[in-house]
């Protein structure tokens, strides 16, 4: 029921505005469930890793006017969707590729629901739970964040927003040098296997706490009638001395 009421908000939001009606021809709303999340920050840099096809750099672009906003997503039909949504905005910057530990070619599990692809293998919960199924495997460009940004073109406040179906360690031991940029990170995580080896929301936590991120909140929750608590969006803020 709360995802039902959610989708009819996005619709909602997206009809109010002539960005989210350009969208919606697009199939694509903005993921305003974060809005409660992110409080009332007004960042100046937005980093979208994951960025899927263009859910939350909408949702960032109409929160946070002023903002630059770089986006990564790896598959073809992704950046396609999000390139006709976004333009010629030059606020975003959409880039071609994966981020991860290393700078390499990798293969990705291309799932028929894209939003469920991954450079992980689709463990038995995420099969069994949301009906998640690998339709072809395609090799994609990864890089670490400083092979692709420095640190002069992240302006502060700057929120980090990873979204990547089991690949979130990576991701931040890919971006370890850039981290100290960021004020806000935004991470989803799961507390349980969903993607092969994944690491879990505890080995995030501890990850971000050795590098003065506090964990401030969990938000949006999934909860499986049998199993509990899957996976939820993490806010953490850097502590500075």
């Amino acid at each position: 029921m709360n995802l039902f009421f959610i989708r009819i908000r996005k619709l909602l939001h997206a009809f109010s505005s002539s960005s989210g009606m350009r969208a919606l021809k697009h199939g694509v709303a903005a993921s305003i469930e974060h809005s409660s999340a992110l409080g009332d920050v007004q960042y100046k840099t937005i980093v979208d890793i994951g960025a899927n096809v263009g859910q939350f750099a909408l949702f960032a672009r109409e929160r946070y006017p002023k903002a630059a906003i770089f986006s990564f997503e790896p598959l073809e039909d992704c950046w396609t969707t999000f390139s006709s949504i976004f333009g010629s905005d030059q606020q975003v910057q959409l880039f071609r590729c994966a981020i991860g530990p290393t700078d390499a070619k990798a293969a990705i599990n291309v799932t028929k629901e894209n939003d469920s692809s991954s450079l992980l293998a689709p463990a038995a919960t995420q099969v069994e739970v949301f009906g998640t199924e690998v339709s072809a495997k395609k090799t994609v460009e990864l890089r670490r964040l400083p092979s692709v940004l420095s640190g002069e073109q992240i302006a502060t406040p700057a929120l980090l927003k990873i979204d990547v179906q089991g690949f979130e360690l990576d991701v931040l031991r890919g971006s370890e040098e850039l981290l100290e940029r960021f004020d806000t990170i935004y991470v989803e995580a799961s507390y349980v296997e969903l993607y092969q080896g994944q690491a879990l929301a505890g080995d995030v936590i501890e990850y971000l706490r050795t590098r003065r991120f506090e964990l401030r909140g969990v938000f949006n929750q999934h909860l499986d009638g049998s199993r509990g608590p899957l996976q939820a969006d993490f806010l953490f803020k850097q502590v500075r001395s």
